[in-house]
């Protein structure tokens, strides 16, 4: 029996099985299925994963066969079905018929704080300066994703302060919303055996974990003992079979550790399942704009990355340098947004200004007020997709968006101008325009780019009247 026909007729949970069975020959009769109910919307994305199930050469093939061989099932079949049918497939749909309705942006994926307590103080890490003093309440948050579900939303990841402070909401909120997935920006030092049972039997909560390198630069920027820490919940996480990935803020001052070879194959050792890169942002007051990557440093960090993720098991992403597979700046609904702990709606996790809060106004209230208006008819912020940030790259966008919707800072401990905050990046957009230009000139996609991005993104919505 072909496997769309088994899919009408038994469900994702018995498909599951059959294809677990024996994934490397089935598991393409599951892209099939999925490419059948997409319609057509991620023909590329399902080719690729056609190629990594059908080729054993392919550097992923082993991941995904890890994925199906060693991850708890209950797990993999939760996430499995709510990220790439949910969120993927039959949300994306949603997500555009509401981005036509009603002319604005509809985020895939909604960041929210729980809270601005954390247990750490890290150098440089934009959430220290939000305070100690700020929570979303359990039903504030609840609504946040009952509304998010309405648009088609079923993507949810917690950033803060420390998500895990919160820990029983957290797991309360994954019961009730079951149909989600939760993923977890967390330095893991709250991870015990009792959360990683409760991880492991609601099955749709992720942890991403905080690391800077190895221990001298780990411990060096989040405290004495913290790597050996976040060792220890790997450990209680890899002893549960349970999926888990790393977060990585890449700075001039540990650009070579982090990016380095060797650190990559120590998170494939580790048993890691994505690692997702951060360029360091100098926000608030007290920014160190010394930490900023120098241009050659994040020349070669594009470099790395991109030769590890297309010959290592490792899925890796890039934050700053991989726009050009998202079609540039993702902020402002456009495929994400950032709720604070004070209810404050911005439109990046980076970017703390606001004109609108989720305690005032609804979820899409805020998607069609003037600073997120101001993102979806400025998209993109530029054509050269190595310079995708109204912030970093493009400072100019990003005050005049501020200025002229009289939107707040939301910084919850020292209010930052915007004119302080783009400060701190005129010098470095300046230094790294010559260099992105180089690399955008010899890229294939380029052409793809300039001037069909808009054509691409009227598709996705009509512009804002």
């Amino acid at each position: 029996m072909k496997i769309i026909e088994a899919g009408k007729r038994y469900g994702f949970d018995k498909i599951f099985d059959y294809v677990a069975k024996d994934p490397q020959k089935r598991g393409a009769q599951l892209v099939d299925w999925a490419a059948n109910l997409s319609e057509g919307d991620f023909s590329p994305q399902i080719k690729v994963i056609k190629e990594v199930f059908e080729d054993e050469n392919h550097p992923y093939h082993s991941f995904v066969m890890k994925l199906f061989q060693d991850v708890d099932k209950k797990q993999i079949k939760k996430v499995g079905y709510n990220f790439f049918m949910n969120a993927s497939v039959l949300g994306w749909k949603v997500q555009q018929e509401n981005r036509e309705k009603y002319n604005c942006n509809i985020p895939w994926a909604i960041l929210l704080d729980p809270t601005s307590a954390c247990n750490l103080k890290c150098t440089g890490c934009w959430a220290a300066e939000y305070g100690y003093k700020q929570n979303l309440s359990y039903d504030e948050i609840d609504s946040i994703i009952t509304q998010g579900k309405e648009l088609g939303t079923y993507m949810y990841i917690y950033t803060g302060g420390e998500p895990l402070v919160r820990k029983d909401d957290l797991i309360k909120l994954c019961e009730k919303h079951s149909d989600c997935v939760f993923l977890a920006f967390t330095n893991s030092t709250l991870i015990d055996e009792a959360f990683a049972d409760e991880i492991k039997r609601v099955s749709n909560f992720i942890p991403a974990i905080s690391l800077e390198g190895f221990e001298e630069a780990t411990d060096g920027r989040r405290g004495k003992g913290v790597y050996d820490k976040v060792i220890k919940a790997i450990k209680l996480l890899n002893e549960r079979h349970l999926i888990y990935g790393i977060s990585a803020c890449y700075t001039s001052a540990n650009f070579e550790s982090i990016t380095s070879e060797e650190f990559y194959d120590y998170l494939i050792e580790l048993g890691a399942y994505f690692v997702w890169y951060f360029h360091y942002m100098p926000v608030g007051n007290a920014a160190v704009k010394e930490l900023l990557p120098t241009p050659a440093q994040r020349k070669e960090t594009i470099n790395r990355i991109r030769k590890y993720r297309a010959t290592k098991p490792l899925f890796g992403l890039d934050f700053q340098n991989d726009a050009e597979y998202v079609g540039g700046c993702i902020a402002g609904g456009r495929r994400y947004l950032h709720i604070n702990a004070a209810g404050d709606v911005e439109p990046c996790v980076f970017i703390h200004y606001s004109d609108s809060n989720i305690r005032e106004k609804s979820l899409l209230e805020c998607l069609r007020a003037p600073l997120f208006i101001k993102y979806h008819d400025g998209q993109p912020f530029n054509d050269n997709m190595l310079m995708p940030c109204p912030m970093l790259e493009n400072p100019n966008e990003l005050r005049e968006m501020v200025h002229s919707c009289d939107a707040k800072s939301t910084d919850l401990e020292s209010m930052q101008s915007v004119d302080s905050l783009c400060g701190n990046c005129d010098q470095y957009a300046e230094d790294w325009k010559d260099e992105a230009e180089k690399i955008w000139d010899q890229s294939p996609k380029k052409e793809y780019f300039k001037g069909s991005y808009h054509t691409m993104n009227k598709k996705e919505t009509s512009k804002s009247k």
